[in-house]
């Protein structure tokens, strides 16, 4: 089921048989929203018909509501779904390869800036995702929220790429979900399963470490930013000064400025600090969330002056001073950084290794 209004709330709910889809009035004519998540929204609940309600974590299928729900393996339920929804929305033409590869991005850039992991495994924020659905945006790179959607592609993207070298192109992680979801026809039913029985149909597919693969990035606090997918699939997290086409779709859709890769901060339009990234520029001057800027460099603030003082920083050329409002106090700080425009992009390693180009490719029947 798909609705296209702007008179009730966008989002998405997964249904054995039916998804229900809630997307803006002008999504497939507006083109800014057809580079953001309003598109891949419908290749994600296409997929969870099969991962989530098909073949459900055994510790998520219970009698009554009675029975707590245990949702530690959300990061199979929700993170392979992600991560095929990213896919899907490519190699269904509902993405181009240049905003998939722009989305993919952002997300390892995000991912990179979530110093919760220092203390937080993935694992945990699925096991205590019913708090982290509704909790707030700021301190949320300190204390991590329901990063099993975004970091969970990540390392599916990993696994994907590991299986295809491995392999040497004869196999992928599609081959893992013919048989993991493939079933058989008939009526509507759940098959639970463990992580040990995502293990061995893995093992089935390619004999690896499955399980210390998981450990490491699941399961363990202080874990890297999982970028090892990206590298092995032929590209490369860099930076431009200019924004990709998603990344401008994205702040358009959300009406925030993203400015995490230069700043590490996050505004509203009307210049409310979302959040701050720990040990960035603006964190170092003292910037928290839930102030609001009110002029940079003794001028009240726009988005075109705020981009324009921070590009002019560029080898120390100018200067970034705000004034802000903190409840009933105003202080004008001053932001050290030299850097210019900083937003993230993929960059081509080597087209002969170029494995994300290949599984973003729409496949044959």
């Amino acid at each position: 089921l798909l609705t296209l209004s702007d008179h009730v709330a966008h989002f998405g709910l997964e249904h054995h048989e039916s998804s229900d889809n809630r997307c803006p009035e002008r999504m497939f004519l507006d083109s800014s929203y057809r580079k953001t998540w309003h598109a891949w929204l419908l290749s994600h609940e296409y997929v969870h018909s099969w991962n989530g309600k098909y073949r459900r974590p055994a510790a998520m299928v219970v009698p009554d509501f009675q029975q707590p729900v245990r949702t530690k393996l959300l990061w199979v339920y929700e993170g392979l779904t992600q991560y095929y929804g990213l896919v899907l929305a490519a190699r269904s033409g509902l993405w181009t390869p240049e905003i998939s590869r722009d989305n993919f991005a952002r997300i390892a850039e995000w991912s990179k800036n979530q110093t919760g992991r220092d203390w937080r495994s993935l694992e945990d924020t699925a096991t205590t995702a019913q708090q982290l659905y509704n909790s707030r945006q700021d301190g949320q790179s300190r204390r991590r929220g329901v990063d099993f959607y975004d970091e969970g592609a990540l390392i599916w993207l990993d696994a994907d790429t590991l299986i295809r070298e491995k392999t040497k192109g004869e196999k992928s992680l599609d081959d893992f979900a013919k048989a993991f979801y493939g079933g058989k026809n008939g009526p509507a039913e759940v098959l639970p399963y463990e992580f040990e029985d995502v293990v061995k149909y893995l093992n089935a597919v390619v004999p690896h470490d499955w399980r210390g693969f998981f450990e490491k990035r699941v399961m363990k606090s202080g874990a890297p930013a999982p970028l090892e997918g990206l590298q092995r699939g032929g590209w490369k997290l860099t930076y431009g000064a200019s924004r990709t086409d998603g990344h401008d779709a994205s702040e358009s859709d959300s009406k925030t400025f993203d400015l995490t890769s230069s700043l590490g901060l996050i505004l509203r339009d009307d210049g409310t600090v979302v959040d701050v990234i720990p040990l960035k520029p603006a964190d170092k001057a003292g910037m928290a969330p839930g102030m609001k800027l009110l002029a940079v460099n003794g001028r009240r603030w726009t988005n075109e002056l705020l981009r324009n003082a921070i590009a002019n920083t560029k080898d120390g050329k100018g200067k970034l001073e705000f004034l802000l409002e903190n409840s009933d106090f105003y202080e004008t700080i001053k932001v050290p950084y030299a850097e210019g425009e900083k937003y993230p992009k993929l960059e081509l390693i080597s087209q002969e290794s170029n494995l994300l180009g290949e599984i973003l490719k729409p496949k044959g029947n």
